[in-house]
């Protein structure tokens, strides 16, 4: 075991950070709690496995003796959080990593494990801009299914045609959709776990722009310094039912300010009782949000809104109306109401984010 580097303390600290915020999953093999630290000529190579999700990053440094060592990833990621100092020193020393800084010296066992071999990074076969992902993605991923006794619901369905990338995610009680521009692209159609999208959205904010690498077992997202790769889940969304869903139809139109309408949700939620239910009804120039319980009591206040056709009430599930008025703050948005039990559409008025969420039926009392 060979290893001899000097490297910003920062920069290091985020990179195992950001290795151990993505591979949350536990495995009974010991190396897929490791990360293997590579270095070669042009820096500090960091990469990490859980058998299923691959984090490859680089961190510039001075190599003073190439080389490579398995360690820890939490002892890792905890040593280099409480270091106090602008750069380490990483060196094998036997039979341990050590990590040096002024007047400190900290060593972490090097683990025997052999280290399995992981596939290359795919081509990439479109480009998009990292904010613009970074804000569908979040979105768009929070209406996936936890429940993963089916796991089509637990994904995020990315399809690229036309110089557009469209993300769609649903757990057959909510739906969300988003639509983001990208140059150049290769047609592809995939399904991804919407928890990586999840964990992997802040970091997108780091960077200008994003590679999408797709091919029909394997995704991977990739950006300058760093990637991250998953198996696709395999399995296609019924398109037909979903551009059924998606064939918005209103029979009543709000305009309103996305955060005021939260908020009072929000409030109302406290007296929602334990179906969470909560009702909205279109006024004449205002939206009621309405809960009523008869162990907590009852909540009634209007929102400033612009009914611009029909009039509506309908009950929903306070925190999927919380979570579908979240996604679009400080925006004006406009709420397509359908008739009966169809979905209700949150949306902006340029339509590239949708979010529809199904009414709860009727309360029998």
């Amino acid at each position: 075991m060979t290893l001899d580097v000097t490297a910003p303390v920062r920069l290091l600290a985020d990179a195992a950070a950001l290795v151990m915020r993505l591979l949350t999953g536990r495995s009974p093999h010991p190396v897929h709690a490791a990360t293997l630290l590579r270095a070669q000529d042009d820096g500090l190579a960091l990469t990490a496995t859980d058998g299923s999700l691959t984090v490859r990053l680089r961190v510039p440094a001075t190599v003073h003796e190439p080389g490579e060592t398995l360690v820890s990833r939490r002892g890792l990621a905890d040593t280099l959080a409480g270091l106090d100092a602008p750069e380490a020193r990483l060196a094998a020393e036997g039979g341990r990593l050590a990590v040096r800084v002024t007047g400190a010296r900290f060593a972490l066992p090097a683990l025997p494990d052999a280290w399995p071999p992981l596939a290359d990074l795919p081509p990439p076969t479109a480009r998009v801009a990292a904010p613009a992902l970074r804000t569908a993605a979040a979105a768009v991923a929070g209406a996936a299914s936890r429940e993963h006794a089916l796991p089509i619901f637990t994904g995020v369905r990315l399809r690229a045609a036309d110089g557009v990338l469209s993300l769609l995610a649903t757990d057959r009680y909510r739906l969300a959709a988003a639509t983001v521009p990208i140059t150049p692209s290769v047609a592809f159609d995939t399904l991804v776990p919407a928890a990586l999208l999840t964990r992997i959205a802040p970091t997108l904010s780091r960077t200008d722009e994003v590679a999408l690498h797709s091919t029909p077992d394997v995704f991977a997202l990739s950006w300058p310094g760093g990637s991250v790769t998953t198996p696709t889940l395999g399995d296609a969304y019924p398109d037909a039912q979903f551009d059924r869903l998606l064939d918005v139809t209103p029979e009543c139109t709000i305009e309103v300010d996305a955060d005021a309408l939260a908020h009072a949700v929000e409030r109302a939620t406290a007296y929602a009782g334990q179906q969470g239910r909560l009702m909205l009804e279109s006024l004449e120039g205002a939206l009621l949000v309405r809960a009523a319980d008869p162990l907590r009591g009852e909540s009634e206040e209007t929102v400033k809104a612009a009914v611009r056709s029909g009039r509506a009430v309908r009950s929903y599930q306070a925190r999927f109306l919380s979570d579908a008025l979240r996604t679009f703050p400080g925006e004006t948005v406009h709420l397509h109401i359908q008739p009966a039990l169809r979905a209700t559409e949150v949306t902006t008025p340029t339509g590239t984010l949708r979010y529809l969420l199904v009414p709860m039926r009727p309360d029998p009392a």
